[in-house]
């Protein structure tokens, strides 16, 4: 297919249809991605108790991987979905080529005093003491990886919002079917423990930039070529016009996952710290996998707003944007229903030998789905305003659920209810961001169809 006749196909497909087809293989290669977290911690679950927590405060690390990812993948992105739309090719080719190599010297930089500093890096991700040594043997290999993990990220999001979602989940689910198939080899094989599951996320995400940095070569890709690596302030400024939401949103995550870690440590029984950073650990993975689904459907859409809204067709964008609220919203009701009634059960499957753990996990993980049917509608509305260039907006929607309303709810909830305030925290900045979200749909709704 050539960029001509994708032009055609994104922008006269009925909307429903093909959101779906997009949506599709995106909603694939989230959910195996996300699998292999909750696979990598079920793994992790049968070492230690140490072990498990440990993965819980690496992830902050990797939060940190995943902001810069997706900044430079949704900002270059972004851009060159809306100039494929205007058939600005050789822009596009420009920003392609931008946007995936600052990535990567961006993600080497980051890596080597990292890789220095490693115990106090672990333990200003809040590592108690106990779980530094594991913490360490987990991040080592992750740190290693981090520019390939990074530009992977950026290649991912480049792809898919071109509306090449099909080869953009192969890239990322192959790596993810082989990281589950090296887990249990690294792990249990080779006696590697916590650092055989780090090693074997290392290897995964360096074959998953391979296939992705090959994609890039296909007829109906933007091409990344070394002479388009020309960098400018036009598009460092339109990356960071389509990037800052997801930057500000990540980075709000990364913060989250640090202050979730300190409280989950702090405001446990004592001698239970472990068990209670474990616990979140778990409940964050299992949560990131039920979500990826919505995330997967909405990134779906998002092509489809981005291209019609390039060329100008305002009431696709309109109507791709209702669909996907509707559909999120139903999956998400459905999610939350199993979650409420099988949350010990669940959690359980990853380290059933510690009641403590069992315990505390359940609790939160009934508390985030109460309030879990209510992102339907903010996802999206934060996803569209990132993919038409309302950048105000959409920060602040990015902003809101882990930033503006988890931070003060974590520091403050847990000073009246201990452990539990920690437990609900979460389901309050959901219900927080749903009700900041709700006025932004009704106004671009509103706006789209007078358009």
């Amino acid at each position: 297919m050539s960029l001509d006749d994708k032009y055609r196909y994104m922008t006269e497909t009925p909307v429903r249809r093909l959101v779906v087809r997009l949506a599709l293989p995106t909603i694939v290669s989230m959910m195996v991605t996300a699998l292999y977290n909750v696979v990598d911690a079920a793994f992790v679950g049968h070492i230690s108790t140490e072990a498990t927590a440990g993965i819980g405060i690496a992830f902050a690390y990797m939060t940190f991987i995943q902001a810069m990812g997706f900044f430079f993948g949704h900002g270059s992105g972004n851009f060159i979905s809306r100039a494929l739309g205007a058939k600005r090719y050789d822009t596009a080719g420009q920003m392609a080529a931008v946007g995936f190599g600052t990535s990567f010297l961006v993600g080497l930089v980051a890596a080597i005093p990292c890789l220095i500093f490693l115990e106090p890096i672990a333990v200003l991700l809040g590592s108690p003491d106990a779980v530094v040594t594991e913490t360490c043997n987990y991040l080592r290999f992750i740190v290693i990886a981090t520019p390939f993990m990074m530009s992977a990220l950026t290649l991912n999001n480049q792809l898919r919002l071109q509306g090449n979602a099909r080869f953009a989940m192969t890239g990322i689910a192959s790596g993810a079917v082989l990281n589950m198939l090296l887990d249990p080899l690294f792990i249990f094989g080779f006696g590697w423990g916590i650092g055989g599951a780090s090693a074997a996320t290392a290897v995964s995400q360096f074959v998953s930039w391979c296939i992705l940095l090959w994609g890039t070569t296909r007829a109906d890709s933007v091409h990344i070529l070394p002479r388009n690596f020309r960098p400018t302030l036009s598009c460092y400024n339109e990356i960071l016009h389509g990037g800052l939401p997801s930057l500000g949103r990540q980075f709000f995550n990364f913060f989250a996952a640090l202050t979730l870690n300190y409280a989950a440590s702090r405001y446990a029984a004592p001698g239970c710290e472990a068990s209670s950073v474990g616990a979140f650990a778990i409940v964050t993975r299992t949560m990131m996998f039920a979500f990826s689904i919505v995330l997967g459907f909405d990134q779906g859409f998002q092509p489809v707003a981005g291209f019609n809204y390039g060329a100008g067709k305002y009431r696709r964008v309109r109507d791709s944007y209702i669909f996907a609220i509707q559909v999120t919203t139903v999956i998400l009701c459905f999610v939350s229903a199993l979650g409420l009634l099988f949350a010990p059960a669940i959690i359980r499957l990853f380290r059933d030998e510690d009641p403590m753990l069992v315990e505390i996990g359940a609790r939160a993980l009934r508390w985030q789905c109460v309030a879990f049917p209510l992102m339907g509608l903010a996802t999206a509305t934060n996803m569209l305003f990132q993919n038409i260039r309302m950048t105000f907006k959409s920060t602040l929607l990015s902003i809101g659920r882990q930033g503006i309303f988890f931070l003060p709810a974590i520091f403050i909830l847990p000073r009246f209810w201990g452990i539990h305030g920690v437990e609900m925290a979460q389901a309050v900045a959901d219900i927080c961001t749903f009700l900041l979200s709700l006025p932004y749909a009704i106004w671009i709704y509103r706006k789209l169809s007078v358009s």
